[in-house]
């Protein structure tokens, strides 16, 4: 089984391919760029990219991966809307994935978890995950100082993401999403959910209320 996996929902502009082979991922090819401003420009070419390295069609793929979030907004929506144009196109299964998931299924411990990734505004989306990676609480967006009362009595030894150095833990990788943590979180054997993009906040951006009345009545 052939999957592509894209993520844009962190800095990290993400495209991959990878064979599923005897319940076992294997990554075929993969182009990461760390750069929060280029996810429009960079994620179609990035698959190109690993398309032929892999030296496989767009035809061949059974399935899309996608990071679901959180993330910021226009970022996010770049990936999503990508997955669901390939999948359209193809005619095949798109499944949204949370990117939090994603890291913590390619940690390097067998802890309890913390997954940390940058909010902005001065604030850190996280989830906890058991030893076994299943999630016990989150997504969350908050201050990184009110995580760690919200994380006491999961025995977190462990954090990973691009924001874990700020919980005084082991850091350990990845500190972004990877294709193949986007396709081990994936129940593929599942029909997909809905793509529905994980915010956790409202936009900046509002829509215009009613004219205020500026003549006398």
């Amino acid at each position: 089984m052939l999957v592509i996996a894209l993520d844009t929902s962190t800095p990290a502009v993400t495209a991959g391919l990878v064979a599923l082979e005897d319940g076992s991922a294997r990554s075929l090819a993969e182009r990461v760029t760390l750069n929060p401003r280029a996810h429009g420009e960079l994620l179609t070419p990035h698959l190109t990219d690993v398309m032929a390295e892999a030296g496989r069609e767009l035809a061949e793929v059974d399935a899309i991966v996608v990071g679901s979030g959180p993330g910021p907004f226009t970022g996010l929506r770049v990936g999503m809307v990508t997955a669901a144009a390939l999948g359209h196109a193809l005619d095949r299964p798109v499944h949204p994935v949370c990117g939090l998931d994603a890291i913590a299924a390619r940690a390097a411990t067998g802890e309890p978890l913390l997954v940390a990734t940058d909010a902005r505004r001065k604030e850190v989306y996280w989830a906890v995950y058991g030893a076994d990676r299943a999630r016990l609480t989150g997504p969350h967006v908050q201050r990184p100082a009110d995580v760690p009362a919200e994380t006491a009595g999961h025995g977190v030894t462990a954090a990973a993401g691009e924001m874990a150095g700020l919980f005084g833990l082991d850091v350990v990788e990845p500190g972004h999403p990877t294709p193949l943590g986007l396709v081990e979180a994936a129940d593929l054997d599942a029909p997909p959910q809905p793509l529905v993009p994980l915010y956790l906040r409202r936009p900046d951006a509002e829509a215009p209320g009613p004219r205020k009345q500026v003549t006398a009545r």
